[in-house]
């Protein structure tokens, strides 16, 4: 065999299978890299000792191709792949993709819309007595009774769509071996999750549960009340947590779903051990004469050293399906992994990433959290940096220093999501300076998302002033170094609670310091995140106090044609936002001005300078933006 799993039948035979004990079918092609989850869980599985096959984007028009692999022995394992199938179909304004880097040839239309839904009930019709378990990021997400922003109403839980008999949250290596060992034992169906963390089932009531558990408005509920639905996906941010989090249960109908507690993170040895496994880091041959799969390009020479983020963006899913404890691998292991790429084809000497969820994290925030867990109703980073935050790059700065001097390296960068604020809460300046030196090229990118604090407040992001502060050290620390080197600023328009008065504010912003982003992200409202619970109730969970939301097109339009007020193509949009806000002061000739007055036209007369804006921080205070002190973004100053 080529060291792959077998893909068929027919490849089953080849290594003697006449059965397997799973079968695991993916929306993704077969990429045997630890950045996939379908690679991480058969890999796990295989140690352990069960046969595995994998089926890879099979014809979801019949369960022909499900029934060609034959009945497996203990369960047919289900995931949509590495990203929501809808997210991976349609923008954020619904449109409908051109291709799907996921896919051999990067085609599109290989994945049906809901690819565990479908793919759940092919399975079912196919081998009608063998269980069914959901896991990945489509299925973590969409475990409660969720808002689905496609067809724009509540939907249940996974589970009861589906009709499967359990599922797997978060990263599930703990709770599949314990699962593959309950079947294996005799279990059958949903009564082989109880009792294990990281899974969630459906039962015919909530009697006898392992763990102490509270309960979530039901699927009802949420459906008749948007109060209700707010109230419950706090009640499931609050729970998730391995130390302190109690099992939730939600009733649909006549049937209670319910989630055991998150699954225990791997200690440093077992995170070793999984990265450590026999992956092949690459795409199966068979994709080869489609072009490969282009997902590979981007992780193949990159390394994942963490898991677990505790910055918990309120717009991200991270929190709700990794969590918010951070894991590390040992240096050693990080090390080996290294080596391996140095000797693998077509790499040239750099290593792409070291990173991870947030790239800069490699213990908890602070000591507390081993014990206790991560606090309920606090931020590690939000508003501001904690009290007991241990900011401290010192490991993370000693093992890029290591895979530095590694023969055949030339160069380790890192581009995986560096959280500026913790870097500004480190006050040693030994990280960001060797972090400018060594581990970027020509640009660093970072997420400030907004500068306006009252949009910032409802994201979960630190005050704007704190990414002020590190433009200005990381252009110190350029100059001192002797480089130009530049920002780039990932930024989001129409997240909830950003009104169009934010969105001129960031406008007037960016243009005072001579800089227009490329590329602007609309706020996606994905299952399972506060901000989409914000999105479709117009209720902030944490405070539950009304918050503004802009959903129509035209608001969302004006929004993010005022982040790109330069280009042409936006300029009729964003003269109706500007003259809807009341602010033709900034139409005109001055370099205060955003657009200037049509051809033979003149500016309004009627335009006044309106005062510097000042707004709410989201909790009735008030923020005025600081005044910029150099042009450019982020550019350090030329050596004179």
């Amino acid at each position: 065999m080529n060291g792959f799993l077998p893909i068929s039948k027919q490849e089953m035979a080849d290594i003697g299978w006449y059965y397997c004990d799973f079968l695991l079918i993916t929306g993704d092609a077969y990429i045997d890299h630890p950045s996939f989850g379908t690679a991480v869980i058969s890999r796990v599985l295989e140690d352990a000792g069960y046969r595995v096959a994998i089926l890879s984007q099979p014809d979801f028009r019949s369960e022909a191709d499900i029934l060609a692999m034959g009945r497996p022995r203990y369960a047919v394992l289900i995931n949509g792949g590495n990203i929501d199938s809808m997210v991976a179909h349609y923008t954020a304004a619904k449109k409908r993709r051109s291709d799907d880097a996921y896919t051999p040839g990067g085609k599109a239309g290989k994945r049906p819309d809901r690819a565990v839904t479908v793919y759940a009930m092919l399975a079912r019709r196919a081998f009608p007595d063998v269980p069914v378990y959901l896991g990945g990021i489509e299925a973590s997400l969409r475990r409660f009774a969720h808002y689905d922003y496609w067809a724009d109403r509540v939907m249940p839980s996974i589970l009861e769509s589906t009709g499967a008999d359990g599922l797997m949250f978060g990263m599930g290596e703990h709770s599949v071996l314990e699962l593959a060992a309950n079947l294996k034992h005799g279990k059958k169906g949903a009564a082989a999750c109880a009792g294990v963390r990281g899974t969630a089932y459906l039962a015919h009531d909530a009697e006898g549960l392992s763990f102490p558990a509270v309960e979530c408005p039901s699927f009802e509920e949420v459906c008749a009340n948007k109060p209700a639905y707010a109230r419950s996906v706090k009640l499931q941010y609050d729970e998730q947590d391995h130390v302190r989090g109690k099992a939730l249960v939600q009733r649909h109908g006549k049937r209670v779903l319910i989630q055991n507690p998150p699954a225990l993170p791997l200690t440093t040895a077992e995170m070793d051990h999984v990265y450590g496994l026999p992956y092949m880091r690459t795409y199966h041959p068979s994709y080869e004469a489609e072009g490969g799969v282009p997902a590979i390009q981007e992780v193949q020479f990159s390394i994942i050293h963490n898991r677990g983020c505790f910055g918990a963006c309120n717009f991200c899913a991270l929190a709700f399906h990794q969590g918010r404890y951070i894991q590390s691998r040992s240096h050693e292991s990080v090390i080996a992994e290294a080596k391996q790429i140095v000797q693998m084809p077509g790499f040239k000497g750099y290593i792409h990433d070291v990173g991870g969820p947030t790239a800069n994290f490699r213990a908890p925030a602070c000591k507390q959290q081993e014990e206790h867990g991560l606090c309920k109703n606090k931020r590690c980073l939000f508003p501001s940096a904690c009290k007991n935050l241990e900011a401290d790059h010192t490991d993370y700065l000693n093992l890029l220093r290591e895979l530095r001097q590694l023969e055949g390296i030339k160069k380790v960068f890192v581009r995986s999501g560096l959280r500026y604020d913790y870097m500004m809460a480190d006050h040693n300046d030994a990280f960001f300076r060797e972090l400018v030196e060594h581990h970027i090229s020509g640009q660093l990118k970072v997420a400030p998302e907004h500068m306006s604090d009252n949009a910032l407040y409802y994201m979960g992001k630190p005050s704007f002033s704190v990414y002020e502060q590190f433009r200005e050290r990381y252009a110190r620390i350029n100059q001192k170094l002797g480089r130009k080197q530049y920002l780039v600023p990932y930024l989001m328009s129409s997240h909830p609670g950003a009104t169009l008065d934010d969105a001129i504010l960031l406008a007037e912003y960016l243009n005072k310091v001579g800089y227009m982003p490329e590329q602007v992200q609309d706020f996606y409202p994905t299952p399972g995140t506060l901000s989409t619970a914000m999105y479709y109730t117009g209720i902030d969970p944490r405070t539950m106090q009304p918050v503004f939301v802009a959903k129509t097109a035209e608001e969302k339009a004006m929004q993010r044609a005022l982040l790109q007020w330069r280009r042409l193509d936006k300029r009729p949009i964003v003269l109706a936002a500007l003259k809807k806000a009341g602010r033709e002061d900034l139409i005109g000739f001055g370099k205060e001005c955003l657009i200037r007055p049509a051809r033979g036209e003149k500016p309004p007369a009627a335009a006044k300078k309106q005062p510097a804006a000042a707004h709410r921080t989201g909790k009735g205070g008030t923020h005025r933006p600081p005044a910029p002190k150099k042009k450019g973004w982020a550019k350090a100053k030329k050596k004179k």
